[in-house]
């Protein structure tokens, strides 16, 4: 479960020319066969989202003095929350990945679902909706693979 996503490129991938401070750029992430990718586009060469994105945003190149690393947005996060539903091998990272969304008030955690005691429940104000889910084993959840992914899709820069 090798699947960590890189930190914004500091070139567009469709054109290779260098994004500077300031630059707006779009960023996708995609599921491959090999994993979670993160790709990011120049706004000219920016036709849409790809067919297999997960999500997708509008980014803006940090300054080298930037203060640090900036949070995803919520949306982007919610969309690989849905995204992940039912894929064995994203489990621990989605349960992870609600849970911090439980802490930014995003989730709400509703306690544990009503015909099953092992599947706890989170709702969703913003979206109208109810995610399901099993709590992950502490052991699965401690594996660095699963932090570095959640990492990847929680922050941007130095952090991710």
């Amino acid at each position: 479960m090798d699947l960590k996503l890189h930190r914004p490129q500091t070139v567009c991938s469709r054109t290779g020319r260098g994004f500077t401070p300031g630059d707006v750029f779009y960023s996708t992430i995609v599921r491959t066969p090999d994993g979670l990718l993160r790709i990011d586009v120049a706004p000219d060469a920016w036709d849409g989202p790809p067919a297999e994105a997960i999500a997708w945003w509008r980014s803006v190149c940090p300054a080298p003095s930037a203060a640090g690393p900036t949070l995803a947005p919520v949306e982007v996060l919610l969309d690989a929350l849905e995204a992940f539903e039912g894929s064995e091998p994203d489990e621990a990272v989605r349960y992870l990945l609600a849970l911090q969304l439980v802490r930014r008030r995003v989730l709400k955690l509703e306690g544990p679902a009503p015909d099953d005691a092992s599947v706890l429940v989170f709702s969703c104000r913003r979206r109208g909706s109810e995610y399901r889910m099993t709590a992950s084993d502490p052991a699965a959840l401690a594996a660095p693979p699963v932090a570095a992914r959640l990492t990847a899709l929680l922050w941007s820069g130095d952090a991710a």
